[in-house]
């Protein structure tokens, strides 16, 4: 691990104020778009829509974009997340011709076609533990470091687990089980990246166009990585942002998860080109099988997608 780069590139979200973020975006002309994807999440997403909203549209001008991507909710994410304020598209109506992945990292893909910010900054839609200092801090290196390209929140992550226990620093286990030693042993220059699974990070619009993008949650540490390999470590920076807490997946489903990290990590190594999907074999009690297919397929960069054919053109909204 780069010492130097822990201590150059690593922030805390009360560095900067919002209004002092504010004024700096102004004078640049830069514009921010704030993309939240969101699948079921009915229950929080309306508050966190509503809560970014008042504090950074309505009160200080910092965010000239709020949009809530829609992946195929079956419940009233869509509803909600309009209804306190903010653009919503769901996935798979956005750039049809380009086919329909589920996942969380297809959101990601898609919202290039439905933004314009120059800084685009993304967020989860499960939070339970939060504050808009999450979207501000974020910000904070890309106004005042040039060099910066990438910005990765960290926390305290904290389980939001009936029975876990008080306090509980749990959170993040897929994070210290594969993401942490597979970084260690193949990228350790980037081993000072607190949280390399963070949902909370804003990146430049130039530099997003050019990445690959894995369609599930292979996308933070793929972004990660790529950003690393192509411009260096000192393009990424880190801002802790306290304290977050948010619900939990399943053991089973970590391990859809862990699967498709690690088919990022191959494909960045030169192995497992050309895989789309990878049969994960699990089983229950008694020794139940259990077979889940993981799609571990990736976007290319959508800066290199065709325009989009004309009946599509009118799928950029106004701001907010």
């Amino acid at each position: 691990m780069d010492n130097e780069w822990f201590g150059r590139r690593t922030y805390r979200w009360s560095d900067w104020t919002v209004e002092g973020l504010a004024e700096l975006k102004r004078r640049s002309g830069t514009t921010v778009s704030l993309v939240i994807p969101a699948k079921n999440e009915a229950a929080t997403v309306g508050g966190i829509v509503a809560r970014v909203r008042a504090a950074l549209v309505e009160d200080v001008p910092l965010v000239d974009e709020l949009v809530v991507m829609d992946s195929d909710s079956t419940d009233d994410t869509g509803a909600l997340a309009r209804a306190a304020g903010a653009r919503v598209h769901r996935v798979m109506d956005v750039r049809p011709d380009l086919g329909h992945h589920r996942g969380k990292g297809e959101a990601m893909w898609k919202s290039f076609f439905v933004t314009s910010g120059d800084v685009v900054a993304f967020m989860d839609a499960d939070l339970v533990e939060w504050d808009t200092h999450f979207v501000s801090g974020l910000l904070g290196p890309l106004l005042t470091e040039p060099g910066v390209d990438l910005v990765k929140a960290f926390y305290d992550r904290v389980l939001d687990q009936a029975g876990a226990g008080a306090g509980t620093n749990e959170g993040g286990r897929v994070t210290e089980l594969v993401a942490r030693p597979t970084i260690a042993l193949r990228w350790p220059e980037l081993a000072g990246v607190v949280q390399p699974l963070s949902g909370e990070w804003a990146v430049r619009r130039e530099l997003l166009r050019d990445l690959p993008v894995p369609t599930g949650y292979g996308v933070e540490l793929a972004v990660l990585v790529d950003t690393y390999l192509g411009r260096g470590a000192d393009a990424i920076a880190q801002v802790d942002m306290g304290r977050r807490a948010h619900r939990h997946q399943s053991l089973r489903g970590l391990g859809a998860m862990a699967t498709e990290l690690l088919a990022v990590a191959d494909r960045r190594v030169g192995l497992g080109q050309g895989r789309e999907a990878v049969e994960v074999r699990q089983f229950d009690t008694g020794g139940r099988t259990m077979t889940r297919t993981v799609s571990v397929v990736e976007r290319g960069p959508a800066g290199q997608v065709a325009p989009a054919p004309e009946w599509h053109q009118g799928e950029v909204a106004d701001s907010c």
